[in-house]
């Protein structure tokens, strides 16, 4: 089994910051594309960021150059950089993995998620 862990959500001031982290533990042999989706009250889950295992980014055109999506392949972990928050950041925040296996299938995961709350 794999688990993906969020931390890092909470309440910010418009204008501030906060960084997400996803943890992936469990039986992992690679981490194909890690991603960060949000889902606002009465809205579908959006994607955020996503990013492959050889570096490559993709940004909804809605957070592109405020936000930042790293990873640590070696801790099989993944972050998102927030800055300049606003109001309409304000979602539930999903961490989201296309897991291979140890024995050579390759499943979708996501995390709890984590809510952030951007206060105008």
């Amino acid at each position: 089994q794999v688990q993906l862990v969020e931390s890092g959500g909470g309440l910010v001031q418009a204008g501030g910051s906060l960084r997400l982290s996803c943890a992936a533990s469990g039986n992992i042999f690679s981490i194909n594309v890690m991603g960060w989706y949000r889902q606002a009250p009465g809205k579908q889950r959006e994607l955020v960021a996503i990013i492959t295992s050889d570096g490559t980014t993709n940004y909804a055109a809605s957070v592109k150059g405020r936000f930042t999506v790293s990873r640590d392949n070696a801790k099989n972990t993944g972050y998102l950089q927030m800055n300049s928050l606003k109001p309409e950041d304000t979602a539930v925040y999903y961490c989201n993995a296309r897991v291979t296996r140890s024995f050579g299938a390759t499943y979708e995961y996501w995390g709890q998620g984590t809510q952030v709350v951007v206060s105008s």
